[in-house]
């Protein structure tokens, strides 16, 4: 009896000794199973930081050959290819990782970049809104969404997230520099100013030529052109060759009537660029504005020989204008309009020739015609108001 009591209790015993046995070697096989694989993970974005790509698309493959829909290679493979802009093909992996690890942070946040490196901000946005759900928080997300927003003119939405990042983190760069662009781009140049210069404040010891040459731009839409010029001399201590810089110090000069200096900087800009026919038309202009005509036709024409420009041909015919060969002026201006029927500018200039030969009617049949194809111009409607009224002209 007590035999098979003993018998009974090691038939129950050694079974059980199996099983355990059995769950111990299974689970050992785990360990080593995820411990393979969190090394090839790990060296596979050790080879992508070493722009390695194609050593790191073999670490992940290896790692679906040992476990077919695993989420770090997917997303791995997903992060080779936007490495290379081949987005298309990382849609697909993040996707796929996504069907079988729905809510996969690194693969949503890698799949909106992918569609914000697309211009699709739209899909972008949603899938960064997914991600917030999670982590609402994380603030490189909230300033992508935000850009986001800004690159779709949702000047609310855009603003609303760079503001809640500032409050999160009060000088953060990414959400100063993003509300600057905001307000830039929807012409509030004042706001524009006043968040990148916080920037600059925030970085004298590491000033970045960027903000340096925005700010410069924003003193030139406003017109503070003698402001700007410190900002775009800044940028050129840092960039004897920036192109902005360049540029911002010709237009503030221009702007000041300073022609001489204005045509200093756009040489300049020549010697880099010889064939920039908008910058030889500015040459040009600043030659005229001087008196200097035949230096202004040489950089008119040479702007025209290589593609048209209506500034050019607009300056050649001022040119004419301004030595008084007025029937000539009038036939380059009438072609102008002919090519160009909307801009208001040609018909102030053309009636203005009429006004020199003293042929008042023409003056007011030209600036009529322009009313009459239904565009409002304030230009317009004050010169024929004087011309009409008998009133001075010219000053």
């Amino acid at each position: 009896m007590a035999n098979d009591i003993i018998e009974d209790q090691n038939e129950q015993i050694f079974p059980m000794e199996e099983n355990v046995q059995e769950a111990s070697a299974e689970n050992s096989a785990q360990s080593e199973l995820n411990t393979k694989i969190s090394e090839l993970s790990k060296n596979g974005y050790i080879l992508l930081k070493t722009n390695d790509v194609e050593g790191a698309i073999q670490s992940f493959k290896k790692i679906l050959e040992l476990d077919e829909n695993n989420n770090y290679a997917l997303v791995g493979l997903g992060d080779s290819e936007r490495k290379q802009n081949h987005f298309n093909d990382a849609i697909k992996h993040y996707n796929t990782c996504l069907s079988f690890h729905p809510g996969n942070n690194y693969a949503l946040f890698g799949l909106a970049d992918c569609y914000k490196a697309l211009n699709q901000y739209q899909q972008a946005i949603s899938i960064w809104e997914k991600y917030l759900v999670h982590d609402d928080r994380n603030i490189t997300v909230l300033t992508r969404v935000a850009d986001a927003y800004r690159k779709i003119h949702d000047f609310k939405k855009s603003k609303e997230m760079y503001l809640k990042v500032l409050e999160m983190e009060q000088n953060n760069a990414y959400a100063l520099i993003g509300l600057g662009h905001l307000h830039y781009d929807f012409k509030e140049y004042k706001d524009a100013l006043y968040y990148w210069t916080r920037m600059f404040e925030l970085n004298r010891d590491n000033l970045d030529i960027r903000i340096l040459t925005s700010i410069g731009n924003c003193h030139r839409k406003l017109k503070t052109f003698d402001q700007g010029i410190y900002y775009f001399e800044k940028a050129l201590e840092m960039d004897q060759k920036n192109f902005y810089a360049l540029f911002g110090l010709a237009d503030c000069y221009r702007g000041m009537n300073q022609q001489f200096r204005s045509i200093e900087y756009w040489n300049r800009i020549l010697e880099i660029d010889p064939k920039n026919k908008v910058i030889l038309t500015r040459v040009g202009d600043a030659l005229r504005n001087t008196g200097d005509y035949k230096g202004a036709t040489e950089y008119y024409n040479k702007a025209l020989n290589i593609d048209f420009d209506i500034y050019a041909a607009l300056g050649l015919a001022l040119i004419c204008k301004g030595e008084g060969n007025y029937d000539e002026a009038i036939e380059r201006l009438q072609n102008l309009i002919r090519n160009d029927p909307k801009n208001y500018r040609l018909y102030i200039d053309l009636a203005d020739c009429y006004l020199r030969q003293n042929n008042k009617q023409k003056a007011i049949d030209t600036l009529e015609s322009f009313q009459r194809i239904g565009i409002r111009s304030t230009a317009i409607n004050d010169l024929l108001d004087k011309i009409k009224n008998n009133r001075p002209i010219y000053n």
